[in-house]
């Protein structure tokens, strides 16, 4: 049975929400009244320009700016950040987008890399209407920011890669689904650390329908038939989280650690789960929980 991830899902991959939050986090933490950022797009290292706050123009919007280029351009091509007092007049960059620039207003100006995995991603800006030098503190702020986002593409990384585990096996073979089963674990374990709750949602959909549930989470957490459709097992979603990784074959432990939990949290998840599940043991419970529909 192939699967494949929804429209959303790539939409929510693409990190635009974290660079929103990016900004925000940058504006506040140093007043600069207009900071935008873009992303690297594939190819020849060329930036464009997507998301702005403060702005009065749409004149940077979509611009895109080559590596070496401009400010912006530099910071890629250097991997390190870079800033200066007066845009227009610097002989410190190139001058290809001194119109956008001019049409926004800005004068002061300051590019800081976002860097994964020794490789430019993206670049965040903060500016000024006015020459003012910017100081440490900004420089500083700025490049937490940037810090914040790198760990976010790292973590939208790693969903997109198990994602692409969940198109599901091409035969029924025992080694294939288990691919899917262990990618269907680890996604359980990754949702939690993302921040955006439409991504969160989106990976927990690709869950459930991995699992063969044919509703949506609800604020209780996954249901099910039993296996006598008699009745309904209903577990909550850290209940099956734990499920997940113990039919990974994690010990409690190391499920806590994968989940952000303490040991002793997780074994209580776990016999809660049992006990919904009527089973005695952790494989019976892994194994009611797979003919239940609440696992792959």
């Amino acid at each position: 049975m192939a699967l494949d991830p929804s429209d959303s899902v790539g939409t929510a991959l693409s990190g635009r929400a974290d660079m929103r939050g990016a900004l925000h986090r940058l504006r506040r933490a140093t007043g600069l009244p207009l900071a935008f950022a873009g992303l690297v797009e594939p190819g020849p290292g060329q930036l464009r320009i997507s998301e702005l706050q403060g702005n009065r123009t749409t004149a940077l919007q979509g611009l895109a700016v080559h590596s070496g280029n401009g400010l912006g351009g530099k910071t890629v091509a250097l991997a390190r950040p870079c800033w200066v007092t007066d845009y227009s007049v610097s002989r410190q960059i190139s001058h290809e987008y001194d119109a956008a620039v001019a049409a926004e207003g800005i004068r002061s100006v300051l590019a800081v890399p976002v860097v994964v995995r020794r490789q430019v991603r993206g670049v965040l800006y903060g500016a000024l209407r006015s020459a003012q030098p910017l100081g440490e503190r900004t420089v500083g702020a700025a490049l937490e920011a940037a810090r914040d986002l790198e760990q976010a593409l790292v973590v939208r990384d790693e969903a997109r890669s198990l994602l692409a585990a969940t198109r599901g096996p091409e035969g029924d073979s025992a080694g294939a689904w288990e691919e899917v089963r262990e990618a269907h674990g680890a996604l359980r374990a990754l949702a939690p650390r993302i921040d955006d709750p439409d991504l969160r949602a989106e990976l927990l959909r690709v869950c459930g329908r991995l699992a063969g549930v044919a509703g949506e989470e609800g604020a209780t957490g996954p249901t099910a038939p039993a296996a006598d459709g008699a009745t309904t097992i209903a577990l909550t979603s850290r209940e099956v989280d734990v499920l997940a990784c113990v039919a990974m074959g994690a010990t409690n432990a190391v499920a806590a650690q994968r989940l952000g939990l303490r040991p002793e949290t997780v074994k209580a998840y776990l016999r809660s789960a049992m006990r919904k599940l009527g089973a005695h043991t952790r494989l019976e419970a892994v194994v009611a929980a797979r003919r239940a529909g609440l696992l792959p």
